[in-house]
């Protein structure tokens, strides 16, 4: 190996590790975003839930999911199951090196990947919050990150049968985030939503989060992750092209960002007659996750009317799936699915290298595959379980139930002790208001 050629290994792994640790960070971003939107007494399980749902990713993914992605044959639809019958280690896939990775390494790879896995699960966490059993959801994030997202990941990112066809998702559009969003949206059904929320008689009301200085910055953070998640799908910096390429993908990805922004903010205006700070956030997200199936085709103005189209999608998706009774807290069905579908969908608008019929097939396949998955093992997490916590415990905070402890432990409005050991518990935080329906 040349000096040169040396070089440019160390440099694009150092990229391809900078970049996976930037995605790392949103996994801050998600838990900000999320402990801002939920009531106070459920901040402390929300947390719990990030943190413990990214350490049971990063494990997962090593010992068997990154094995079922990128150990299969080519155009198919099973995953390799040889490890299981005393074939290839997994460990051994993962920490490969020298001429198995032509231009960085594949341990870079590897954590770049698992990041990815992480962040298509804490979507999750948000649409089931406040009212699912913390070791439910756990449960949950054990098979989603081991095996139902590598499955999905295989067919495409894999070389598996969606990528035979030509699906394109540059970065995860749809691979990622419309992927969690299906698992969310399985897990909604089978939970149901807050009490409280709907009134018998169709009514909608608010149930506003407890900080949204905090949201707004887990926004910024998740912003920033992006530029990584999408940066570094470029997987090599070290010649012009790339640089170029990679130079691009950043200004596209921060231009729809700024698109969403602004389209969501002016819809809710013009929809709710207010400047909604929840569906500005929303909007932001929604133009990354717009963006992400192609950040690299369109010019920076192409960047921002895509993302300004998710923008507006994800106020009139929140909205929606309030009328049909889907509870969501976060709108991460919305921002993460809907948002997610247009961007699988606008790829063929810039990039002459896709076309509709394998965006819709891909749409389809991952979609149908990820939701019925779940469905089925939120079932029988369900039978084992339960999967919602008892009505009281939701009244009082998840956070006393599933944790022992409270966020904002000398914030609460009221309190109740218990047979005399001094310990208090939150009532809430009063019953919720009808107002127009928007995002929680």
């Amino acid at each position: 190996m040349s000096e040169l050629t040396e070089l440019s290994y160390a440099l694009d792994t150092f990229y391809f590790l900078i970049c996976g640790v930037l995605v790392m960070w949103m996994a801050a971003g998600f838990s900000m975003l999320e402990a801002g939107l939920v009531r106070s007494k459920n901040t402390a399980e929300i947390l719990t839930k990030n943190i413990a749902l990214f350490a049971i990713a990063c494990t997962m993914y090593l010992l068997l999911g990154y094995y079922l992605m990128y150990s299969s044959p080519a155009g198919g639809i099973l995953p390799n199951l040889g490890f299981l019958l005393g074939g290839e280690n997994t460990v051994e896939a993962v920490t490969a090196g020298g001429d198995d990775a032509p231009y960085y390494s594949m341990r870079a790879d590897f954590f770049f990947q698992v990041v990815f896995v992480a962040t298509a699960m804490s979507i999750v966490s948000g649409a089931v919050a406040e009212r699912m059993k913390l070791w439910a959801f756990l449960a949950f994030a054990v098979v989603m990150t081991g095996v139902i997202y590598p499955v999905s990941g295989y067919w495409t990112w894999g070389g598996g049968w969606l990528s035979e066809i030509g699906f394109s998702d540059y970065a995860g559009s749809g691979i990622v985030h419309m992927a969690g969003a299906a698992a969310a949206l399985a897990g909604v059904l089978v939970l149901g939503p807050r009490k409280g929320k709907y009134g018998k008689d169709g009514s909608i009301f608010a149930i506003p989060g407890a900080n949204l200085p905090l949201a707004t910055l887990g926004t910024f953070i998740l912003w920033m992750g992006w530029f990584g998640f999408n940066g570094g799908s470029e997987l090599k910096v070290s010649d012009v092209s790339s640089a170029n390429n990679m130079a691009q993908v950043l200004v596209n990805t921060n231009a729809a960002a700024a698109g969403g922004v602004i389209a969501a903010l002016i819809l809710a205006k013009a929809w709710f007659r207010k400047a909604d700070l929840t569906m500005a956030l929303n909007g932001a997200i929604a133009g990354l996750v717009s963006i992400t199936a192609d950040p690299l085709s369109p010019s920076a103005l192409g960047a921002t009317l895509i993302g300004a189209i998710g923008g507006l999608l994800v106020v009139v998706a929140i909205v929606g799936l309030d009328k049909l009774k889907l509870d969501d807290p976060v709108g991460a069905i919305s921002a993460h699915g809907v948002a997610g579908i247009w961007g699988v969908l606008a790829v063929p608008l810039t990039n002459d290298g896709a076309s509709f019929g394998p965006q819709l097939i891909g749409i389809v396949g991952i979609f149908a595959w990820v939701f019925a998955a779940s469905l089925v093992v939120w079932l029988i997490i369900k039978a084992i379980m339960g999967v919602r916590v008892s009505e009281e415990e939701e009244y009082e905070g998840v956070d006393l139930a599933e944790c022992g402890l409270e966020a904002y432990p000398e914030f609460t409005t009221s309190k109740v002790h218990s047979g005399g050991t001094g310990r208090s518990r939150s009532e809430g935080l009063g019953q919720p208001q009808p107002m127009t329906p928007r995002p929680q």
